[in-house]
């Protein structure tokens, strides 16, 4: 039986309420589909902080690296600075793991309600895999004159031929593993034919931002040749958020750099029905990753047991499918949908269960 070690970061907030949930599950599906886990918990959070003023030294992000993944609930606290919590923990996190990949599954499942008019799972079932190592985060840029009128603030969009290559390469690898049993829907009869399983579409905004978006598309065309059964297209920015929108059938994978990533990512998890349903992982396909909900902290809701943890634990689905745990993965998804069809919302306070019989419910039927 194969064990795998987990770092638990419950966080702050719903954090560690949703966190208990995901754990439930991740020990039931050990136990159905034969693998253990053993979990390590650590206060990386807004308490530690007010408490002794440590964020996370480089010590405890070394001790990081022995474990085969990290499970984060969520980083925020109302008492602490905006910012100070984010970089401190969750970029240092990511940078200082390598993890340049995050990956947002945006998928709408059955009995959960999306804003957007006539469209359904059929409709929203796609990912991002959004660049998570460069542009404006990398901080370069400078202040001149900072304080007078003649102030000149920089931000630079910085991107290497390494950064993208590694990118697009685990976004075209990301294709061919959704569709390895099944070809993509959204194929037209024409792309059948010519042998297309699936597709990637880049965003950006070419028109405008021609040198790194010049390179985007270069390596996206040399490394296509490595891979002729994936579609590749391309929108601007601009145009994606009117898509996504009107017509989300048309994507399968979407690859994009880290501002546009986090804009749009924002925009495809309402349409999938919203925060408390939408997973995220930050990925180094050679070293330890983190999988987290992307719903926040949520202050306001801390302790009342209204929390919605069905993201929490698609994101061990997540996890688990990174790990090679497929059928374990499988299992959780039918056990989350099973669940998910008794509730009567997935809004905070309004689902028809308690946080916590919600955990009981999907490892229960995972059993």
């Amino acid at each position: 039986m194969k064990t795998y070690k987990f770092a638990i970061i419950p966080g702050d907030g719903i954090g560690p309420e949703v966190v208990a949930q995901g754990l439930k599950v991740l020990d039931a599906a050990g136990r159905k589909f034969g693998f253990s886990t053993q979990h390590k918990n650590f206060d990386f959070g807004g308490s530690r902080y007010i408490k002794t003023g440590n964020v996370l030294s480089d010590e405890e992000l070394s001790s990081l690296r022995a474990f085969d993944a990290i499970y984060l609930g969520a980083v925020g606290h109302p008492d602490v600075t905006p910012g100070i919590l984010e970089k401190g923990i969750l970029l240092k996190l990511r940078f200082g793991l390598d993890q340049y990949i995050n990956l947002r599954p945006v998928r709408l499942y059955q009995n959960v309600a999306t804003p957007i008019k006539n469209k359904g799972p059929e409709h929203i079932d796609y990912e991002v895999v959004r660049e998570n190592s460069g542009d404006m985060y990398m901080g370069k840029g400078e202040i001149i004159d900072g304080g007078t009128n003649k102030e000149v603030a920089t931000q630079i969009m910085y991107y290497s031929y390494e950064q993208v290559e590694r990118c697009l390469k685990y976004a075209f690898d990301r294709v061919m593993l959704r569709h390895s049993l099944s070809p993509w829907k959204g194929l037209s009869e024409e792309d059948k034919k010519a042998g297309y399983i699936g597709k990637l579409t880049l965003c950006g905004k070419s028109n405008v931002l021609t040198n790194v978006f010049g390179l985007w598309d270069r390596v996206l065309k040399q490394l296509s040749k490595q891979y002729p059964k994936v579609k590749t297209d391309y929108y601007h920015v601009d145009a994606m958020c009117i898509f996504l929108i009107e017509a989300p059938e048309r994507f399968d994978v979407i690859t994009t750099t880290n501002m546009f990533g986090d804009i749009i990512t924002d925009l495809a998890a309402v349409t999938q029905g919203g925060m408390g349903v939408a997973p995220s992982g930050n990925i180094n396909p050679h070293g330890v990753s983190m999988f987290e909900p992307v719903h926040g902290s949520a202050p306001q809701f801390t302790g009342k047991g209204m929390a919605n943890p069905m993201a929490a634990i698609l994101t061990v689905k997540l996890m688990l499918e990174h790990l090679g745990e497929l059928k374990a993965a499988s299992g959780i998804d039918a056990a989350a949908q099973s669940v998910m069809l008794k509730m009567k919302s997935m809004a905070v306070g309004q689902m028809g269960y308690s946080t916590d019989q919600i955990g009981d419910m999907v490892a229960e039927s995972i059993k």
